[in-house]
């Protein structure tokens, strides 16, 4: 079989390789009921890896996961992304290195295309927000102090609040973002458990996705905050996320998980 090694040497001399989160894929995913076993198992075992980890320039990934108590503090209840709010026990976050979204972007619908030719991929989910994003911005609550974005997806943070906001316009996007960044995210981190929040906008999906994840909606308008945290959610959310909000914009989604642990089961009784 051919595989044309060469090739990788050329592509691997250049373009760009620095080490920055310019990308991220963060998808959140519900599987069928009766299949949380399988699903989960399908993702350690092989997804994980075949369809994400093993693809050039995707350096860093972590699965979460939320329990029943976890989905249930989930706000707001006429959520735009999730329907019923609670939908969605499973969130995977990648990065990807910046510059290269388009040269993964390629691999990735190509080995994704193989995966569902070779049966290997686990039919009994929903993709209820799946999206390739661009990065825009990371508040530290500690300044140069602690990991880097870089480091978030390997860091133990014990949790993490997936934030989704909407803006009525592009232009009013940009004004949001410039109030998170400066003022809104700043002020939420002092004293918190969170120890930063990466900011992403999405972009659409490419059309020979697969036809089981949905385009993207909110390309133009759209925000989705990361917050990592060094406490377990179920903690601090009362004090610090229960409110969570930016004064501007629509809050469409406030969403805690923990880490799950890889490898093993461990959360999937919890789930319902």
């Amino acid at each position: 079989m051919d595989t044309r090694s060469d090739l990788y040497a050329e592509l691997a001399s250049a373009g760009p390789y620095a080490v920055r989160p310019g990308h991220a894929l963060i998808t959140m995913v519900e599987p069928h009921p009766g299949h949380e076993y399988a699903y989960n198992r399908w993702y350690e075992d092989d997804h994980y890896y075949a369809g994400a980890m093993a693809m050039p320039w995707m350096f860093a990934g972590r699965r979460w996961v939320a329990t029943r108590d976890l989905q249930l503090l989930r706000y707001p209840e006429t959520s735009a992304v999730a329907q019923p709010v609670t939908t969605g026990c499973y969130l995977s976050t990648y990065w990807i290195t910046e510059g290269r979204y388009d040269d993964h972007m390629r691999w990735t619908v190509a080995i994704n295309q193989r995966l569902n030719r070779d049966a290997r991929v686990h039919r009994e989910r929903t993709h209820v927000f799946t999206a390739f994003q661009d990065h825009e911005a990371t508040v530290y609550r500690d300044g140069a102090a602690g990991p880097r974005d870089i480091h978030a997806l390997d860091h133990p943070y014990q949790g993490l609040v997936l934030e989704v906001v909407d803006a009525d316009s592009a232009e009013e996007r940009a004004e949001l973002l410039h109030r998170l960044t400066v003022r809104d995210l700043p002020r939420r981190l002092a004293g918190s458990p969170a120890a930063m929040v990466t900011v992403f906008r999405p972009t659409p999906l490419p059309l020979e996705r697969m036809s089981y994840v949905k385009q993207v909606e909110g390309v133009d308008t759209r925000l989705t905050l990361l917050w990592f945290l060094e406490a377990d959610p179920r903690a601090c959310w009362a004090e610090h996320f229960a409110d969570l909000g930016t004064g501007a914009g629509r809050v469409e989604l406030v969403a805690p998980f923990v880490p799950t642990v890889p490898g093993t089961d461990t959360y999937v009784d919890r789930l319902r």
